[in-house]
C-alpha cells in the first residue's frame, strides 16, 4: 500500500534535508563555525549557487547564513577563492561552487555540450578555433588567471557594457567543455582559470565515470538534499534531464533506497489533487521545524518555483529583470521561513556606505505565526549585524512595515 504524506509532515522532511532541522548558535556575531562545517554544509546541499547581483550579498553566503547562523565569510572565501581548496565550479544548477569531488560527474556533460558545439555551425567556436587553442597554450604557459590578466588584441569587450571580450568568451566555452576549469576568484570575484591538471589531482582528474554511472550518483544525492520531490523536483536540483531521473528514481525504488508516497493537500496547498513523489529511504522526519532563517533568492528551498508552491502554498518570482513600475514585491526579495512555512517576504538592500540595512518592503504571507513581526525583526536584526550595519530603516511598501518598523523601532524610507 502506497503512503500518504500530509503536506505539513512533506514541508517537515524537506526542510529537514537541507539543514533546517538543529538550531545554530543564536549570536549576531560569527559563532566559531569553521572551514569543517562549511564543507560538510556544501557537501550536503552539492552545489552553492553564484549570482552577479550583490545588492544585499552575494548569493552563495546566505545559505551558509540560513542553516549555520552568523560566521566569517572570510572563511568560505577560503574555500572558493583558492585553487586546491576542496571547491571548484562547474554548471551545477547553474553557475556554482561544488565538492572538487563532483567535477568528475559532470563530465558527460562537458562532453555532451562540445558536441552540441561542434555540431552547429553558427556557434562561435566554429569561427574562432586558433583563439581557443592560443587561450589554452596561454593557461599552459603561464598559469591559472582571470580573463582580465590574458594579453591579447581580443581582450576588448564587445557591444555593451556588460559584453564578454573574445577572450572571455573563450574561456567560458573551454570552462563548458571542461577543458579549463576553475581555480578560485580574485578579490573582486573574478573567476581563475586554469587547466584541469594545475589545479586538480590525479585521484580526482583520472575519474571519468558513465553518464549513466554519473547521472545516477548525481539523482541520489539530488533526492537525499531534497528529501522528496517529483521526478521534475529532483531533475531540477541538478538541471538534468528529466527521463533520466526517473529512470534512475525507479531503481533506487528496485534497489530499496527510495520509496514512492502520495502527498495529501492541506493547508495553503494550490490544488486539491493528490501529487505522488519519491521519498528516500533515510530521509528525517521530524516532529516540528524550529528554525527561522532568510532564504536567498537561489537557495534549494526556493529554487525551484512550482515546488515551493507546491509545498509551502508560495508563488515566488525573481523580479531583478522586471522594469519597476511593473514589479509586484520588490527587486531582492527573501523569503523569510518561520519555522515550517514561509510566513513572510521581504525585499533587502545594503547601504554599504552608510552601514544601513534597508527593508524596501515587507509582506505577510497566509499562513504565519502571530508573532511573524517579531521574529522578523530578530531575523533582521542578526543580519545587519552579521553584515557590519549600525542601522536599519524600513520603507513604505509592504503590508508588514508599519508593524516590522514599530517593532524594530527604526526610522523611514520612502520605498523606490
Amino acid at each position: 500500500m502506497t503512503e500518504t504524506l500530509s503536506l505539513d509532515a512533506a514541508r517537515r522532511i524537506a526542510l529537514a534535508a537541507q539543514g533546517f532541522h538543529t538550531r545554530p548558535p543564536h549570536t549576531p556575531r560569527s559563532s566559531g563555525v569553521g572551514l569543517r562545517s562549511l564543507r560538510s554544509l556544501v557537501e550536503r546541499l552539492g552545489v552553492l549557487q553564484i549570482d552577479s547581483v550583490n545588492v544585499l550579498e552575494r548569493s552563495h553566503y546566505l545559505p551558509v547564513l540560513a542553516r549555520l547562523g552568523p560566521y566569517d565569510t572570510s572563511d568560505l572565501d577560503r574555500l572558493t577563492h583558492r585553487a586546491g581548496s576542496g571547491l571548484i565550479e562547474y554548471w551545477g544548477h547553474e553557475a556554482t561552487f561544488m565538492p572538487l569531488t563532483s567535477w568528475p560527474l559532470w563530465r558527460w556533460k562537458m562532453r555532451a555540450l562540445r558536441a552540441k558545439a561542434e555540431a552547429d555551425p553558427s556557434h562561435w567556436s566554429h569561427a574562432n578555433g586558433p583563439m581557443l587553442t592560443w587561450l589554452l597554450d596561454d593557461l599552459a604557459a603561464n598559469g591559472p588567471q582571470p580573463a582580465s590578466a590574458v594579453e591579447h588584441e581580443a581582450s576588448v569587450r564587445q557591444g555593451p557594457w556588460w559584453g564578454w571580450s573574445d577572450v572571455k568568451t573563450g574561456l567560458e566555452v573551454l570552462f563548458a567543455w571542461g577543458l579549463v576549469v576553475s581555480a578560485g576568484r580574485t578579490s573582486g570575484f573574478e573567476r581563475i582559470y586554469a587547466l584541469p591538471e594545475q589545479v586538480m589531482p590525479p585521484s580526482v582528474l583520472d575519474q571519468d565515470p558513465s553518464r549513466d554511472d554519473a547521472i545516477a550518483a548525481l539523482v541520489s544525492h539530488a533526492l537525499r538534499s531534497t528529501g522528496l520531490g517529483t521526478s521534475a523536483d529532483i531533475a531540477d536540483y541538478f538541471r538534468l534531464p528529466v527521463a533520466d531521473t526517473r529512470r534512475e528514481l525507479d531503481r533506487l525504488v528496485e534497489a530499496g533506497d527510495a520509496s514512492r508516497v502520495v502527498l495529501r493537500p492541506d493547508g495553503p496547498a494550490p490544488t486539491n489533487r493528490p501529487q505522488p513523489v519519491w521519498i528516500h529511504r533515510d530521509a528525517r522526519r521530524p516532529r516540528r521545524i524550529h528554525r527561522d532563517a532568510l532564504l536567498s533568492p537561489f537557495d534549494p528551498v526556493v529554487w525551484t518555483r512550482p515546488r515551493a508552491e507546491r509545498l509551502f502554498g508560495f508563488h515566488y518570482r525573481i523580479e531583478i529583470y522586471t522594469p519597476a513600475p511593473r514589479r509586484v514585491f520588490g527587486y531582492y526579495v527573501l523569503p523569510v521561513l518561520l519555522d515550517g512555512v514561509i510566513g513572510a517576504r521581504v525585499d533587502l538592500k545594503s547601504d554599504r556606505a552608510g552601514r544601513r540595512l534597508l527593508v524596501q518592503s515587507a509582506w505577510l504571507e497566509p499562513g504565519a505565526p502571530p508573532d511573524a513581526t517579531e521574529r522578523l525583526a530578530v531575523l533582521l536584526r542578526d543580519l545587519a549585524a552579521w553584515q557590519g550595519h549600525s542601522d536599519i530603516t524600513v520603507g513604505t511598501r509592504g503590508s508588514l512595515v508599519d508593524a516590522l518598523a514599530a517593532e524594530l523601532g527604526a526610522s523611514r524610507h520612502e520605498s523606490p
